[in-house]
């Protein structure tokens, strides 16, 4: 059975790689194999937290969707794409370096997924108005997004697993995860201009012509406006506080998108147009077959081989779990991989006398898992979203497309991490 986990999965990953097949065709067809000839059961792929689908992950994604699509019936998404492009003064590396810092920090406040959802439409529509490809620009927003995200607890979906294994709050992410953070960010801003070059070529009649427009005109349904802010806002609050009011970020979002969906009397073909059924059910393929890995065994015992060639040495073992994470993130999406490599994370943890040395093993994985997050398109939530987004509205971003830019952006970003652990847990402890 473990063969046989390893071939699908392999398979799968290279059909979605090489795009022969849609990929949520080859991800269901892979989770259909392994369930068929009883790799996993119905018990393993629907009901177990270890092996089976995320559902906390899908019905958030569900509920945000719904919430977005009664979001842009106001105009408001409208409305922020004149204004992003205004006060950038037209020039389309202006807009990115506005977009994607506004998407950092908002991923660091909500999540980035959400983030992403929200912004994803307000990018297709600057551009469109430009008359500029929008794919750069999506790119470089989800790159963002997952280096922003690794900023708290509730930024990246990784790090509410690691918070509850490890036990570790809101404040301690901020104060450990915000200043290499916030470097990373600074260092991705500059590489902006060099890694989307040729992308910021734009018609000045195309400039002229949006910098006249009125903003303020955008917005279509001003009541509906103000309920959908409400709503977000104590969707927003609560997301920020799940961990003190014991309720999951997805249970939120669905009660947010049922309680907007109620007062703003929205028909369903106006907000489920918004949902993307194609991605969640990619994402439920995913899981499935990656449960199928860890039901086996098979990234239990990557990640045991990689935390035993440590032989005790706590800096040893913070680098190599940082680049095994940031390479197997990629491949097999961050949330699995620490939900399995968790547990191997504390047991280590156990046997390192230092409190400092220990603990920064968790750091390690964390920086590790949000990063690496960038170094495919199937990598993280946010990138499955992001081209789901796009191939709907017509300009596909393609997974080569995406990971040759997350590649460098990931290579990048853990070269600058390995130096801060190393100085911050261990030669400035």
């Amino acid at each position: 059975m473990t063969v046989v986990a390893i071939a699908v999965f392999a398979v799968a990953y290279l059909l979605i790689a090489t795009e022969k097949i849609p990929k949520t065709v080859a991800a269901l067809a892979g989770a259909g194999i392994v369930l068929g000839v009883g790799v996993v059961g119905a018990e393993d792929a629907f009901y177990s937290h270890e092996t089976g689908v995320d559902w906390d992950v899908i019905f958030l994604l569900l509920g945000m969707m719904i919430i977005v699509g009664v979001l842009r019936k106001t105009g408001v998404f409208e409305y922020t794409a004149i204004w992003a492009a205004k006060r950038a003064k037209g020039s389309p590396l202006r807009i990115m370096i506005l977009l994607t810092l506004i998407t950092a920090v908002a991923s660091a406040l909500l999540d980035n997924v959400t983030t992403v959802l929200l912004l994803a439409p307000v990018t297709l529509l600057v551009c469109d108005r430009l008359g500029i490809s929008p794919i750069p620009f999506l790119i470089a927003e989800v790159l963002a997004s997952n280096i922003g995200g690794a900023a708290t607890l509730i930024g990246d979906p990784p790090n509410i697993i690691i918070g509850s294994r490890a036990g570790l709050s809101f404040n301690d992410f901020l104060v450990n995860m915000g200043p290499i953070v916030l470097i990373e960010l600074i260092v991705f801003t500059l590489m902006l201009r060099w890694l989307f070059r040729g992308s910021f070529t734009v018609d000045p009649g195309r400039v002229d012509d949006v910098m006249a427009l009125n903003e303020r005109e955008a917005i279509k349904d001003h009541g509906l406006l103000v309920k959908c802010g409400v709503v977000l806002l104590a969707v927003f609050a609560a997301f920020v506080g799940h961990s003190a009011l014991h309720i999951e970020p997805s249970v939120v979002a669905l009660l947010g998108a049922g309680v907007l969906v109620l007062i703003s009397r929205a028909k369903p073909k106006d907000y489920l147009s918004s949902v993307e059924w194609e991605t969640l059910l990619f994402f439920a393929g995913l899981f499935i077959m990656i449960g199928a890995l860890v039901k086996t065994g098979v990234i239990g015992e990557l990640a045991k081989l990689a935390a035993d060639a440590t032989g005790g040495n706590a800096l040893l073992a913070v680098m190599l779990i940082l680049v095994v994470s940031a390479l197997l993130s990629g491949i097999i999406d961050n949330i699995p991989y620490v939900a399995t490599m968790s547990p191997l994370v504390l047991a280590l943890t156990n046997d390192i006398a230092d409190p400092v040395h220990s603990e920064a093993l968790w750091w390690s994985l964390a920086l590790g898992a949000d990063f690496g997050g960038n170094l495919t398109a199937v990598g993280a939530s946010a990138n499955v979203v992001v081209l789901g987004i796009a191939a709907r509205e017509g300009t596909p971003i393609s997974f080569w497309e995406f990971t040759k830019k997350g590649a460098i952006v990931t290579l990048i970003t853990i070269i600058i991490a390995a130096p801060y652990l190393w100085l911050r847990y261990f030669l400035l402890a």
